[in-house]
């Protein structure tokens, strides 16, 4: 079967969107499969660390410019990957399946485009839900030209396609709300690589309790809520805060920091994939947070990793959000309201006054990982519902991705 997968970045670029593909690629290509990529020459993210280890496909990395984050660099920088990937989408072989993801915005139609043209089947993996997410964080106004008119050319590509991949139930629920029938809606959680990421204990000797957030701190987050509960808890040596990474709401904590006088709080820089393990070693328990807002317009992805770390879920956001349903299902955590301050302190000193429910919950979260969303499982998802779990090629490799079981690696 001839494969194509269309999204601003791949492999060896960093974003998430790229590693996610590029796992899926490997799969496909092991399956058996002419898989070929079609990308931006110009990154937006780091490249990744093991870029000389790269996917046995096809790649075309199309003219577009550079990927910047103000708002008309960023236009630019769409557009231009807009006609370029679609004249090279038209000009190949008939694909059978086209896979496209929503980096940019409404790739979507481009997909729609070559099913017409060509006959090809097309998936849409729904990474953010457009422009739910647009309105939730403010840029279009709720019912405007800019929300109908996205919403009117995305929700006819998604009617147009064969099925439409949600990274969780909110996000499934979210399309159905935009009148998508829920029968063409196909719920696949990503994943983490349990074997690149691996349960370490804490090298620092603190006996804090370290809570830690390890990833972009962007405008759907939750920032009011923990930052209450440092506050409260300012001066009590038993926590500490470790945020690692950057986003746009990464100055406003730094001024909280600085203008409360807080020193229980500890800001490090991105580290690279490779250095996860180590980077999340660093913390008792993992923070998520998302407003309530973006429930099911984006998905947290920083919880998978922190799952394959061994470290416990603390989530503050909505119940219905994908973080709170994986805590209810696996124990591996706690769920908190946003602005549930009282709560969120009373279960921290809870938690420092009983580190016993701390490493138990991280024992759930390792073990939720390797049952669930190690990257064996996340994969294997996609290729049943792309209906890829078929062998065409007369010889396949087999699959790079073992199924690990629980007792593969240490539970601790």
């Amino acid at each position: 079967m001839r494969v194509l997968l269309l999204n601003q970045f791949f492999w060896p670029d960093s974003a998430a969107t790229s590693q996610l593909l590029t796992d899926l690629a490997r799969a496909l290509a092991a399956e058996g499969h002419e898989v070929t990529a079609i990308s931006s020459d110009k990154g937006g993210y780091a490249l990744s660390a093991d870029a000389v280890d790269a996917p046995p496909v096809r790649v075309f990395r199309v003219k577009a410019l550079p990927f910047v984050r103000g708002t008309v660099g960023r236009l630019l920088s769409y557009l231009t990957f807009y006609v370029s990937a679609a004249i090279h989408g038209l000009l190949l072989p008939k694909q059978d399946l086209v896979l496209t993801l929503t980096t940019p915005p409404l790739l979507s139609l481009l997909g729609t485009l070559i099913k017409a043209v060509r006959g090809s089947r097309h998936f849409i993996w729904e990474m953010d839900v457009y422009p739910d997410v647009a309105v939730d964080l403010a840029y279009f106004k709720a019912g405007g030209l800019a929300d109908r008119v996205t919403g009117l050319l995305a929700d006819f590509s998604r009617r147009s396609a064969t099925g439409i991949i949600a990274l969780g139930e909110c996000m499934k629920d979210r399309l159905v709300r935009r009148g998508i029938v829920p029968s063409r809606i196909f719920v696949a959680e990503n994943w983490a690589d349990g074997s690149a990421i691996v349960p370490l204990a804490r090298r620092e000797t603190t006996a804090a309790l370290v809570v830690l957030y390890s990833g972009n701190l962007g405008l759907a987050h939750d920032l009011s809520t923990i930052t209450a509960s440092i506050g409260a808890l300012r001066g009590d040596p038993r926590f500490r805060f470790l945020f690692v990474g950057s986003g746009g709401r990464r100055a406003e904590l730094l001024t909280f920091v600085e203008e409360q006088g807080i020193d229980s709080v500890e800001l490090r820089p991105y580290v690279q994939r490779e250095s996860l393990s180590e980077s999340l070693a660093a913390g008792d328990i993992g923070l998520v947070t998302q407003r309530d807002a973006c429930c099911g317009s984006v998905v947290p992805s920083k919880v998978y990793g922190l799952l394959a770390a061994g470290r416990p879920l603390l989530f503050i956001g909505p119940a219905a959000a994908t973080p709170a349903r994986i805590i209810a299902r696996s124990g591996c955590g706690w769920h908190i309201n946003v602005g549930d301050t009282e709560g969120l302190t009373a279960l921290l000193r809870r938690l420092a006054d009983n580190p016993d429910e701390v490493r138990v919950a991280g024992i759930a979260a390792r073990r939720a990982l390797l049952d669930h969303y190690d990257l064996p499982h996340g994969v294997s998802r996609l290729l049943s519902i792309l209906d890829a779990h078929r062998i065409d090629a007369p010889h396949v490799s087999p699959s790079p991705y073992p199924v690990r079981s629980a007792n593969s690696a240490s539970l601790t």
